[in-house]
């Protein structure tokens, strides 16, 4: 049976919401409309009260101990702004060094390199050839001036998990702070702040199931206190830390996406697993040359990054136009470099443009997977028989020992 085209499977990019986190956000636009600080009044009093709530679901959903520690934003790249800037500003008579991995998002990436601007001193360590980095490299690359430590909880690209609870001992024990970006990590992988020790971590809305443009930082409250200077001022909001009124339909969708991802992850996590399973091996039986990017284990259950060898990535993503995938990031799918992520795990430019993302996601079917299946293996087939290169491999002949001739 073939399955309702087009197909969504970047589920990395961004996720449909839920319908039932739209049914608590709707009436929170109309009949419920009050300000969240507006306290003289029964509208702006419900409005509280609802904030409130999806303030406890979020920190309930990163095992923090109090509500009070969880600051609402616009999304996980503001997050990641505030939580490392403002706590490199904060500690800047303490120290100057900051340790991050160089296959962060680019909000961390940037925000580290905005620092170095202004002074302020990173380490960009590598990865080994799946994509992880150990508290043990973590710790060497610290000195006496290092004031933070950043390692995202799940890579956007590969779907590789970092060993938090390793890092985050580690990080406690020569007290650094531990910032974690955890937006493809939250209702994907078990989260829990306290037991990883995470001081600071960023999450947002639309990664499960809710809707673009809300997101938090977990900021911790004791062992130890984090300060972090704020980046937006204004009236006060949200402890000072990030001044603007309150977006309380979207804050409730976070709220109720966030419990639902959390409370259904154990069921979504073994049947999204099995469907990404059904995708690999099914490619892999019908083509050779098919590589995987990334542990083959320690990994998040919806992703598979692929290269397919011998095929150029943009005519590959062009042929399976009605299937939606990603050769990157979605922030950085527009350029025409490959991958950086892929690069550091030492992946060579040709074969990292022909790398695919698949986001197999929550509303993904079996019928959709087999449809992407034959779509793939149909269109990497009619491609390499196009291809003069592939007809070489074909006979045997090794294309690292062709001398090519310049004109």
């Amino acid at each position: 049976m073939t399955p309702n085209l087009p197909i969504y499977m970047d589920n990395h990019a961004t996720t449909a919401v839920d319908p039932r986190v739209l049914a608590a956000m709707l009436p929170w636009f109309t009949t419920k409309f009050g300000n969240a600080a507006s306290r003289t009044h029964s509208f702006g009093r419900e409005a509280e009260e609802a904030v409130d709530k999806a303030r406890d679901q979020v920190a309930r959903a990163l095992g923090a101990s109090s509500a009070k520690e969880i600051v609402f934003t616009s999304g996980a790249t503001e997050s990641n702004n505030l939580g490392i800037k403002g706590a490199a500003h904060m500690l800047r008579e303490q120290g100057d060094h900051i340790v991050t991995i160089c296959t962060e998002h680019k909000a961390v990436l940037d925000s580290c390199m905005a620092l170095e601007r202004e002074g302020f001193r990173v380490t960009f360590l590598p990865v080994d050839n799946q994509g992880l980095v150990s508290a043990a490299q973590i710790e060497a690359a610290l000195t006496e001036q290092t004031i933070l430590v950043a390692v995202m909880a799940v890579n956007n690209e590969i779907g590789v998990v970092q060993p938090l609870e390793q890092i985050g001992a580690m990080c406690h024990a020569r007290g650094v702070l531990f910032f974690c970006d955890a937006a493809q990590g939250l209702g994907k992988v078990p989260l829990d702040v306290e037991a990883m020790h995470i001081d600071l971590c960023a999450v947002t809305a639309h990664k499960i199931y809710g809707p673009k443009g809300v997101g938090a930082l977990y900021v911790r409250r004791k062992a130890p206190r984090v300060r972090l200077e704020a980046m937006i001022h204004g009236g006060g909001h949200e402890r000072g830390l990030r001044s603007g009124t309150l977006a309380v339909p979207l804050l409730v969708a976070l709220g109720e996406a966030a419990e639902l991802a959390v409370a259904e992850m154990p069921a979504e996590s073994a049947r999204i697993g099995a469907l990404r399973e059904r995708l690999h091996g099914g490619l892999t039986a019908q083509l050779e040359h098919v590589y995987l990017n990334g542990h083959p284990t320690l990994r998040t259950p919806g992703n598979l990054n692929c290269s397919f060898a011998y095929v150029e990535g943009e005519s590959l993503l062009m042929g399976i136009h009605d299937v939606a995938v990603s050769s990157g990031s979605a922030c950085t799918s527009a350029s025409l470099e490959p991958s950086y992520v892929l690069k550091a795990l030492g992946v060579d430019d040709e074969l990292a443009h022909t790398s695919i993302r698949f986001g197999i996601g929550r509303f993904n079917t079996e019928a959709e997977i087999d449809y992407t299946i034959g779509r793939v293996v149909e269109v990497v087939n009619r491609l390499r028989d196009m291809s003069p290169l592939w007809e070489m491999v074909q006979e045997g002949i090794d294309l690292k020992s062709v001398q090519w001739t310049g004109h």
